[in-house]
Parts: structure tokens; sequence; C-alpha cells
């Protein structure tokens, strides 16, 4: 392993001792643009934790992180990590699991590495551009080629209820020609999962780069392929849908939203 992938590891798993034990104690609870987008003290406190460790070692990097702890850079140059301290809050508020610490490094825009750290199952997924992708040190598989109607689909209801960001009947079709649809709640974990072969697609609307760098690696380092629903590459510093699955999966998907 490289000394960044191992400074990266080291960082993520003493957050997410940090977050178990913390997690039974009493915590602040904010709204941040709405009642299911929180924030408590713990996910600032390990974006702190995040932040002091990697530029202590690397003063020179930059930080885009979810929780705003430090300014976020305005362009990709030199080394940025995208870094969401806890994915899925609402999980790690309601049900105590199915949440994730998340991070991607990129070297002069290119994705270089990326981890997803389910915090109470202790799986961290991991890959390094070129190196392959792991699970708890174990080699993942290439990604399975399937369509639609083999797929079973990780993606929210919202989707395919009436909203502004996207005809919801163009998904719909989508949702009854699949094998099954899932809603995790912490999309770092639903591309992981995708990535792991437990499920094999991820469909949002919705995502912020810190959501989805980390599990962009995995996937496009076992030969899946991750853009917009408008079947754009990704461009990392705004919000942005995400599309994600093996090849076939992505251009079958396409097929239903470009009619």
């Amino acid at each position: 392993m490289q000394g960044i992938e191992l400074h990266a590891i080291d960082l993520i798993k003493r957050a997410g001792k940090y977050i178990r034990q913390k997690m039974d104690q009493a915590y602040h609870i904010e709204e941040k643009t709405n009642k299911s987008d929180l924030v408590t003290e713990i996910d600032q406190h390990v974006e702190d934790l995040l932040i002091r460790g990697i530029l202590d070692r690397y003063p020179d990097h930059h930080v885009y992180g979810e929780e705003g702890r430090i300014v976020r850079p305005d362009t990709l140059e030199g080394t940025v990590w995208f870094v969401d301290p806890i994915d899925g809050t609402m999980n790690f508020i309601r049900q105590k699991r199915l949440f994730a610490i998340s991070i991607a490094i990129m070297v002069e825009g290119e994705l270089r590495y990326g981890f997803v750290y389910d915090v109470m199952a202790d799986e961290l997924f991991h890959a390094i551009k070129g190196q392959g992708a792991y699970e708890n040190g174990i080699r993942l598989a290439p990604i399975k080629e399937r369509p639609v109607k083999e797929a079973i689909i990780c993606m929210n209801a919202t989707w395919v209820t009436a909203n502004r960001r996207i005809d919801s009947n163009l998904l719909a079709p989508l949702v009854r020609d699949a094998v099954g649809v899932r809603a995790v709640g912490a999309a770092s974990l639903e591309l992981a999962w995708v990535a792991a072969g437990r499920v094999d697609g991820y469909i949002t609307m919705r995502n912020m780069p810190w959501d989805y760098t980390g599990g962009q690696v995995l996937i496009e380092e076992l030969g899946g392929r991750v853009g917009t629903i408008e079947g754009a590459d990704m461009t990392y510093l705004e919000q942005t849908s995400v599309l994600a699955g093996s090849r076939q999966f992505v251009e079958d998907v396409l097929t239903y939203v470009q009619k």
C-alpha cells in the first residue's frame, strides 16, 4: 500500500472508532436545508478530525468536506480530498446503522483513491486507480453486466413521485421492469454495494461530490460506469444527478430517460 492510502485508512478507522464511542451519548442535532437533511455535532467533530489528519500530513492538499468546516476549493488543481464524515446521518440518528465515512482523493483532476467505510458493519471498501478494488482487503470481482430487467436498483422513491428534478413518468417504468428497488439512505454505501455486486445500479437526481466520489472510484476500477442521468461525465464541484452500475445497466437506463 502507498503512504497516502495507508494514511487515509488510518484516519477512517480512527474516525469510525470515535463515532462508535459517541453515538449512544447525548448530542445536538440541527436541520440544514430541510427536516430530512440533518447534521449532528458528531458529523462536525469527525470532519474536524479528518481535516486535521489530512492537513497535518499534507498541508498543501485541499479538502472538500460536506459540513463546511474548512473553506472548500473552487478548482480541482493539486490534490483534493472529498470527505463525508457521516454519509447517512438520518440512519445514524434513527437506526444506528447503515451509515458510512466516505473519502476520495483526486490528483490534478483525476480520481485516484476511493474509500467507503460502513462503520457499524466494520466493512472497508477501497480502491486505487489501476490497482483493483477491495472489501476488507479481499479483492472484488469485476461488476457483472446486467440490463434493467435483471437488476436490483438502489433509488429513492422520491424520483418516481412528483418532483422538480425529473419527470417521474420516465423512471416509473424502470421500477416496474427491475427485479427490485432498494433505498438505503446513504449514497456512498449504495455505490459500494454496486461495486461489491450486492445491487446492480444506483440512481439519484441529487448528490454532492462527497456523496459519490469514493464509490465512483470503486465502481470504475471494477469496470463499471458512473455519470449523470443525462449521460454526461461528472464535474465534481457542484450538485448533480448520478447514474452508476455496469456499462450495460447504465446504457439501458439511458434508454428509459432519454425518450
